[in-house]
């Protein structure tokens, strides 16, 4: 009974989301009756593209392409967690901050650890580098339509062109840019000399899940028509091609290059968002609730897109208040401001901590992550807050 327990608790933690979101999708069907009209509910674009998007990022890694893109040697423990942000902040732009972080935190983690100094020292160097690229990701995610789950949801629904929608987000990207600069230079200066270098990188365990290795032909075609791929599929966010026709081309593509590919996509994530077309279908349908919400948005979208961020995350908040009013561009600031704040406020952030909570338990360390954490996302988010009125 015990045993069954823990798996369960241990199933929820993984796939809280998506057992919640089902849950309430489910229970929503009791106030407006299944019909034909659930259909209209699910935006199958969105679905195509975040699929497929997955899909080519999911050949990459197998690819190695983005360990690849960070072999380099790294001789000071400031200069690699700077490196690592940088790459955090602008991957995440194009792949989603969830991918990027799972990309990038296990070679941080690999980088950090290969380092000759002090148990403490390499603690607190690894603690901040992490909680760091965590915002990195975060924050540069929010810049375009493809960064993350909820601006790619928010782009298709409110009709937007890339240029509008880079010109909401891009002054709280750049300011955004300069501060995680200045948390990790300030937070790690002494930490800035020479303590050794990692020379091995490609020789670890890692290099054994790649599907083809740098330098081999076919990894050169594979790499060449998966770069085109994912071409077609920014084309088609920005509605030069048609989502049906880009879907079966790089599905029909990865099938044939690297099946073992479709292992990687996230399809829990698709899954709860099917669940949240279900769910703010049927809420839309029921008038006393949407007139409380409604109520609520009036007074100010962008703090209820913060505020609900922070209970049930920022993709379904963004999924949930989209049905309920017009205003676009302040449901976007919200929802990606909201991204700071509580652990929970994105999913990104808990993979982080996932892979954190691993080395922490492996080395036997204790430390203030969840504090540090805290205190650094709600001070950025003040800051942020500030930039949005001052815009305003």
């Amino acid at each position: 009974m015990k045993n069954t327990t823990n798996k369960f608790m241990s199933l929820f933690k993984s796939n809280a989301v998506l057992i919640i979101s089902g849950i309430l999708a489910f229970i929503s069907c009791f106030f407006v009756a299944p019909s034909m009209d659930y259909i209209n509910y699910i935006n199958f674009r969105v679905l195509a593209i975040l699929f497929s998007l997955m899909l080519i990022v999911a050949e990459l890694v197998r690819l190695g392409v983005f360990y690849s893109l960070s072999a380099a040697l790294f001789k000071s423990p400031k200069y690699i967690s700077l490196f690592l942000c940088f790459l955090a902040f602008f991957l995440s732009m194009l792949i989603t901050n969830d991918v990027a972080l799972v990309t990038l935190v296990p070679f941080g983690i690999m980088v950090i650890s290969g380092f000759k100094i002090s148990k403490s020292d390499k603690c607190k160097i690894m603690c901040l580098t992490m909680i760091f690229m965590t915002i990195s990701a975060n924050l540069g995610s929010m810049l375009t339509p493809i960064g993350n789950p909820q601006n790619l949801y928010l782009y298709t629904k409110y009709g937007y062109s890339i240029g509008k929608f880079i010109s909401v987000m891009f002054p709280f990207s750049l300011v955004s840019f300069i501060l995680i600069t200045l948390y990790v230079i300030i937070s790690l200066d002494k930490f800035g000399e020479p303590t050794g270098s990692i020379s091995d990188f490609g020789k670890d365990n890692n290099s054994k899940k790649y599907s083809q290795a740098p330098g081999d032909k076919r990894f050169y075609i594979n790499l060449s028509i998966t770069i085109i791929l994912f071409i077609l599929a920014v084309l088609c966010v920005l509605n030069v091609i048609n989502y049906k026709l880009m879907f079966i081309i790089v599905s029909l593509s990865i099938l044939i290059l690297d099946c073992k590919a479709f292992k990687e996509v996230d399809y829990s994530l698709l899954v709860t968002f099917v669940f949240f077309f279900v769910l703010t279908g049927n809420l839309g349908n029921i008038s006393a609730f949407t007139n409380l919400i409604t109520g609520i948005l009036n007074k100010n979208v962008v703090f209820t897109g913060i505020i609900s961020s922070q209970f049930i995350s920022n993709v379904p908040a963004a999924m949930l208040l989209s049905a309920f009013t017009d205003n676009g561009r302040d449901l976007l600031i919200g929802t990606n401001l909201g991204g700071l704040g509580t652990l929970i406020a994105s999913m990104a952030s808990l993979i982080t901590y996932r892979f954190y909570a691993k080395y922490k338990a492996d080395n036997d360390i204790s430390d203030h992550y969840l504090l540090y954490f805290t205190i650094v996302n709600i001070m950025t988010l003040i800051i942020l807050l500030f930039l949005h009125c001052g815009i305003n």
